[in-house]
């Protein structure tokens, strides 16, 4: 049954996630952590979309500089295992003077296309959909971040989180030979040298939930996916709001284009909507709705 009038239809989920991330990249733009107007229009934007799919949406406050700021969070609960749960989030927040299409509202774009795919199957096990407030420096990989803030809520309730996936990046690809980097020299052998692909990455204590969930991806989608779980020497292995939920000790990947290993706006002004492939996020979306199903049961 669907929820709220939202169509689980996926022949236009590239046009939704096209308007997500002109809504948050082009009509609000730079969401810096110190700019609280326009992170709280981008805000009520994402509440308004899970709401539309008939999620009710709680909000987590948290306090940072002075200013108070807010996670968001809608849950569809488990059938049979409620309190199993599995988190997938992404941040709102961008840097100054950039209007993060790719950084990060193609995450936010695929957390609420994921939504709109899962509002009418409940699985067995509960998914929590969560918009965090912030993640970019100043923040950026301390306890001010707003999913440190959430994963710690849940350590501190005895919540059963049996696995967090951060969305971060998920729209820029290129067929252009040689355009993918990587941090280490030996990753150019074994990884492939196109940016026509997406990644799931973590830390080695994530390994069995990396793979579990990257054969459910591969079993809904046919866009390419590489998968790596290595240690923080590994330069961008844990760089965003997975690193959140590992302080916690929960497994946690990320699903990423691989950032500035590739995107050649990271962080600037350039990253803007129309630089993004839109059909190849929609299979983004395909493939995490077979990863989720796969972990959750039907």
């Amino acid at each position: 049954m669907e929820r709220g009038g939202c169509s689980t239809v996926t022949t236009d989920t590239a046009a939704y996630l096209r308007s997500i991330v002109t809504e948050l990249a082009g009509e609000i733009g730079a969401r810096p952590h110190w700019d609280l107007p326009r992170l709280d229009r981008a805000a009520e934007r994402i509440e308004s979309r899970l709401a539309a799919c008939g999620f009710s949406v709680l909000s987590q406050a948290f306090a940072y500089a002075g200013r108070t700021y807010r996670n968001l969070v809608a849950e569809l609960a488990g059938t049979e295992a409620p309190q199993k749960v599995l988190v997938v989030g992404a941040h709102y927040d961008t840097v100054p003077d950039s209007p993060g299409a790719d950084d990060n509202a193609s995450g936010v774009a695929g957390l609420l296309g994921l939504a709109r795919a899962l509002a009418a199957e409940p699985l067995k096990k509960t998914v929590r959909l969560v918009a965090f407030a912030l993640e970019e420096p100043p923040v950026y990989r301390s306890r001010n971040m707003g999913s440190y803030h959430y994963a710690g809520s849940l350590k501190r309730s005895g919540t059963e989180v049996q696995g967090m996936v951060c969305l971060e990046m998920i729209g820029y690809f290129t067929d252009h030979p040689g355009s993918q980097h990587y941090p280490l020299p030996f990753m150019n052998r074994a990884f492939p040298k196109t940016g026509d692909f997406i990644a799931m990455v973590g830390n080695r204590r994530s390994v069995e939930f990396t793979r579990r969930l990257a054969d459910g991806f591969r079993s809904a989608t046919d866009l390419p996916l590489s998968t790596l779980n290595a240690p923080a020497v590994v330069v961008g292995i844990d760089f965003s709001d997975h690193w959140s939920f590992g302080q916690f000790g929960y497994p946690a990947l990320m699903v990423t284009d691989t950032s500035f290993y590739r995107n050649p706006n990271y962080h600037s002004p350039a990253d803007l909507p129309g630089t993004l492939d839109y059909g190849r996020m929609a299979k983004v979306v395909a493939g995490l709705r077979g990863a989720i199903g796969a972990w959750g049961g039907k």
